[in-house]
């Protein structure tokens, strides 16, 4: 089982990975600094395999890449929001990071702490905790063949 982090609405890549990191090219010591903005201490409650989850249009802000990556590096099962930013969504399947999206209004379903699972098939988010689906939209078949390959890198390499 994993915990769900729910975040507000909005959240910036200047919130997921403040600037000051940017000269950084180690994605653990990124990942130290992950979300950071909302809370210092955050990256550390975060375990391998939890998901994020948040309003609308998550990842706005500039288009660094490292923001993502931090994501990936904290092991970020997927990230699950409302809408994403554009240039985030394509960063974070370039990377080989899961994200979804849903139409479905997460708090009032899934709460931080709920303890939360993915179906097989991606379509839904089940919280354990309350007994409540989220209703996810499935990435297309060719990005998810990107993320299950660990990114457009490795996508390409396996593809040629």
């Amino acid at each position: 089982m994993a915990n769900a982090w729910v975040l507000p609405d909005a959240v910036d890549t200047d919130v997921i990975l403040p600037g000051r990191y940017l000269n950084i090219t180690d994605p653990a010591e990124l990942a130290s600094h992950a979300l950071e903005g909302l809370d210092p201490e955050l990256a550390k409650k975060i375990k391998k395999g939890d998901f994020i989850l948040a309003g609308r249009n998550f990842g706005c802000g500039s288009s660094r890449e490292q923001a993502p990556v931090a994501l990936k590096a904290l092991g970020v099962q997927c990230v699950i929001a409302e809408s994403f930013a554009r240039i985030f969504y394509r960063n974070a399947l370039n990377i080989g990071l899961l994200v979804l999206e849903t139409k479905d209004n997460i708090n009032e379903l899934i709460s931080s702490g709920d303890e939360v699972e993915l179906s097989g098939d991606r379509k839904e988010l089940r919280n354990l905790t309350k007994d409540t689906k989220l209703r996810l939209i499935p990435l297309p078949e060719f990005m998810a063949r990107i993320v299950d390959a660990g990114g457009i890198v490795p996508y390409l390499k396996k593809e040629s």
